[in-house]
């Protein structure tokens, strides 16, 4: 370091060690941050995972995953099967629908949870209201047709300004019925 007329001058190599330094502490607080913070995120997003299939199940004491295939689900009450959760996603109007549905062993569909989407507010997104989706409560894929017939009650009504909401949604919902009889089909 040398000193002309009361300025500091330092040397690149003296600037490059100073910035050296303080990428190694940055990266070393990061990084001890991270140690301690991924177990407690992991477990907090399986939490939510397990909230979430409660809710569409309220009935199963136990989740159990589904050997094979990936984010499956048996729910269990009292070690018996009573319903298959598993993720689907559908092209939606404003782009992917990231949905999670439980499919009982007979093949009907029981709920589904919107996990992520980006439909219109207030026409897309009300498929993930109640009304909407109680029209799909016990029905098998073959029922499951978007109809605008409101004289129609054994098909699912299109929601006014989101049919194609409501037919991403239907069409999500029938895939995982259909993956699942699918699989119970396989398994015997």
């Amino acid at each position: 370091m040398t000193e002309e007329h009361g300025t500091k001058h330092y040397s690149i190599f003296q600037i490059a060690i100073n910035l050296a330094i303080a990428c190694f502490i940055s990266g070393s607080i990061i990084a001890v941050t991270y140690f301690f913070t991924a177990p407690i995120t992991r477990q907090n997003a399986e939490n939510t995972k397990t909230e979430m299939m409660q809710e569409l199940v309220a009935d199963s004491d136990k989740f159990i995953p589904v050997e094979g295939k990936t984010d499956w689900f048996i729910a269990n009450k009292n070690g018996a099967v009573i319903a298959y959760v598993i993720p689907e996603d559908t092209k939606g109007y404003g782009g992917t629908i990231k949905m999670l549905v439980a499919i009982s062993p007979e093949g009907q569909e029981i709920d589904y949870q919107i996990l992520s989407a980006n439909e219109t507010p207030g026409l897309g997104d009300s498929v993930a209201k109640d009304e909407f989706k109680e029209q799909f409560h016990g029905k098998t894929a073959e029922a499951m047709v978007v109809t605008k017939d409101p004289a129609n009650t054994e098909n699912i009504q299109a929601i006014t300004g989101a049919t194609i909401s409501s037919r991403a949604v239907t069409a999500g919902v029938k895939a995982a019925e259909t993956a699942v009889m699918e699989y119970l089909e396989a398994q015997n």
